[in-house]
């Protein structure tokens, strides 16, 4: 790989160049265009990073180089969250979702994570479990299983660590029991029992699922929001297959699902909720 950081100048990318590289990764321009500003100056440093003056250039050496094709698939990921986001889809899965499941006396209750960013969603959904304890004498245990194509994010989602900013939904009381509170109310550390019992992986949800038999699937806000119709029927199958029969799939509140998708209902309040009887 060329490295030749600073023979060109950071270059302006027009939209039109933008688009071009989406669809090189079969990405949609509807997905990135309210975020792409961003993602245009991280591809830019990459490509003066990479001795590449023009987007056919760039274009090129991501063809012919699988190092460089992967550097820049992971400047084109978006991490957008904060904990308790859809607040609606929270209040469902606590008071619906997920005693349903319960009820079927499981012993185990099986979730997969996947695209979780830096891990808003998954510690959401502990500390739900965790209320649903003054609900329940006895729960069955939850395996979580996280994934995210980008090792960056992980690594975040691991530590636990937010800004206030992450935080505008939780309520005052759920600050107090479920994070440590760091430098004067500016930072919040997600406390260890929260942590504990997470599956944190690197996993690209194109691939094979990272397990088979969940309950519940968050895919929100990742492959029916950048990916162009094939890939999102492609994601959709692997994630389906993933799920037992009576299992759940969880979308973000503005996307939706493809009319191929006859096989999932509608649950009957939670709108971004499809289960599925295989």
């Amino acid at each position: 790989m060329n490295n030749c950081r600073g023979h060109f100048k950071l270059i302006t990318m027009h939209d039109d160049r933008f688009r071009q590289l989406l669809d090189a990764f079969d990405l949609t321009w509807s997905g990135y265009r309210k975020v792409r500003k961003g993602v245009k100056k991280r591809i830019s440093r990459h490509m003066q990073q990479n001795n590449c003056p023009s987007m056919r250039a760039y274009l090129d050496l991501i063809a012919q180089n699988e190092t460089v094709r992967r550097e820049c698939e992971l400047r084109l990921t978006i991490s957008i969250s904060r904990f308790f986001r859809d607040r609606q889809l929270w209040a469902g899965l606590e008071r619906d979702i997920l005693p349903a499941i319960i009820k079927t006396q499981c012993e185990k209750l099986r979730v997969w994570s996947a695209g979780c960013a830096c891990g808003e969603e998954v510690y959401s959904l502990k500390m739900i479990w965790d209320r649903l304890r003054l609900t329940y004498a006895q729960l069955p245990a939850l395996e979580i299983t996280a994934t995210d194509k980008h090792p960056n994010y992980i690594e975040k989602a691991r530590a636990g660590e937010y800004r206030s900013s992450s935080l505008k939904e939780v309520p005052p009381e759920m600050r107090e029991a479920y994070f440590d509170i760091r430098k004067g109310g500016h930072r919040f550390d997600v406390k260890a029992f929260v942590k504990a019992d997470i599956d944190w992986k690197v996993h690209d949800l194109l691939s094979d699922p990272p397990g088979y038999g969940f309950h519940v699937i968050f895919i929100r806000n990742s492959l029916l929001t950048y990916y162009k119709d094939h890939l999102i029927e492609e994601g959709l199958s692997r994630a389906v297959k993933a799920l037992l029969s009576g299992g759940w799939l969880i979308i973000g509140s503005h996307e939706k699902m493809p009319p191929s998708a006859v096989n999932l209902r509608r649950h009957h309040s939670i709108s971004w909720a499809y289960g599925w009887e295989g």
